[in-house]
């Protein structure tokens, strides 16, 4: 009985390992769907839109999408851009972040309507896809000096030189049409979406992001590092990717007409805080709106000059309102308010401009507004005081108490009873002017 004892021990041992194994046999079966889930679910993209001018915020938003999208294992980056141009020095950021990307960047120009003008067609040529939806244009890629000119003389050339062998270079690394791209920046040539793939220009014409994605898909590309990859995006997820508060804040702040209101705004404010203080409202948010103003420094090429000659124009516009200057003030502060609206923004670094209606219209409102708060306040100040000691001169009362030179006597005047001082015999009853107050005293003469 005793020999059975370890051959049972052993048996059961057996049974439980058996069990063991099977738990987990079964375990690994049931967990093999969900891993193919998971890789499932990792097949999928980020889909970012630029819709405006391209400035420093969208640059930081495009390097922080590329940055997210890598480390979450997307397939790859979707731009959906729409763009009327921007800032030369941040389509050279962007295009640099997404020539060194990790993984396939698609630039789709959509939707029907949309536009790559200018910087935009720099970024749209550096992506591994290139693609535009029907109805869409792609090119003016000019650079151009402030008021909209074309650069002149030496500089002229030499920013013209850069800035199409900047362009051939990054059509060059693509595959694709460098002829073509040189004319667009030397001749502001602009082509549609059909032309654009006849001429090697772009990669795919594509009517919505799922038929892209298709059309995409088994594609070769290079992306940053010199890999080969072949996207795979037919059935990817679509994954929304948003801009962080601050980064939107600098992107409405890139709009030349969204800064220039500021601007006006912040002045007006002061000024009807300075003209009637203790309001407290105006001066506060024309404080914030000027703030904001200079904090699209960061994203604008904002002339210096532009604002000087504006806060001078401002500054004759209030002068003329208290000074005698036959309109000398005036014209001039119209003429530097205008100027310097002109000169604001500086677009020999970028298209953008201020709308030259809104500057006119401004300068025509903002010249009505400050000297028409300027005749009402000298019309104020003009006007005879109806309370404290001021009032009391030219009120008229009735002596109360005899009044000799050097004898002073009583008066009731101003609903209240003073002592009063004459250079000449007052007798009760008798109405007397007050001409000066000093102290507790007035000085009276007889009224007619």
């Amino acid at each position: 009985m005793k020999s059975r004892r370890p051959l049972r021990a052993i048996v059961v041992i057996l049974a439980a390992s058996a069990a063991v194994t099977l738990v987990l046999v079964s375990v690994g079966l049931l967990a093999a769907p969900a891993r193919a889930d998971d890789r499932a679910e990792r097949n999928w993209v980020e889909l970012i839109t630029i819709d405006g001018s391209i400035n420093p915020a969208v640059a930081s938003f495009i390097d922080d999408s590329i940055y997210s999208a890598s480390r979450g294992g997307a397939g790859a980056l979707v731009i959906e851009l729409d763009t009327p141009g921007g800032l030369l020095s941040s389509a050279q950021r962007i295009v640099k972040s997404i020539l060194a990307a990790p993984l396939p960047v698609i630039v789709y120009v959509a939707p029907s309507g949309a536009a790559a003008a200018s910087a935009g067609t720099f970024i749209t040529e550096a992506a591994n896809i290139a693609a535009m939806a029907p109805g869409t244009t792609i090119g003016a890629a000019h650079p151009v000096e402030e008021g909209g000119q074309d650069i002149k003389g030496a500089m002229g050339r030499k920013i013209e030189n850069f800035t199409a062998t900047f362009a051939r270079s990054i059509a060059r690394e693509r595959g694709r049409n460098e002829d073509w791209i040189e004319q667009a920046v030397r001749r502001s040539a602009a082509i549609g979406e059909r032309e654009a793939l006849q001429k090697k220009v772009i990669d795919i014409v594509a009517p919505d992001l799922r038929s892209l994605l298709v059309q995409a898909s088994g594609r070769k590309v290079t992306v940053g590092g010199g890999r080969e990859l072949t996207l795979e995006v037919a059935d990817a997820i679509v994954r929304r990717g948003a801009m962080t508060m601050g980064q939107r804040v600098l992107d409405t702040l890139s709009d030349p007409n969204i800064v220039y209101m500021l601007l006006l705004a912040g002045l007006l404010g002061l000024y009807f805080e300075f003209a009637h203080p203790g309001v407290f409202l105006p001066g506060v948010a024309g404080a914030i709106c000027l703030l904001l103003f200079f904090a699209s420094f960061q994203v604008l090429p904002v002339n210096v000059t532009g604002v000087l000659l504006i806060f001078l124009g401002v500054g004759l516009l209030v002068a003329e309102a208290f000074v005698t200057s036959y309109g000398i003030f005036g014209l001039g502060g119209v003429a530097a308010f205008v100027i310097g609206s002109l000169f604001l923004v500086d677009t020999s670094k970028t298209n953008l401009e201020v709308n030259r209606e809104m500057i006119y219209g401004a300068a025509g409102a903002l010249t009505a507004i400050i000297l028409g708060l300027g005749y009402v306040v000298a019309r104020e100040r003009r006007r005879r005081a109806k309370t404290g000691v001021e009032a009391m001169i030219g009120e008229v009362g009735e002596v109360r108490e005899a009044i000799a030179p050097g004898a002073p006597g009583k008066i009731f005047v101003h609903g209240e009873i003073w002592r009063a001082s004459s250079p000449e015999p007052l007798v009760p009853g008798a109405r007397a002017r007050v001409t000066g107050v000093k102290g507790l005293e007035v000085e009276v003469r007889r009224a007619p």
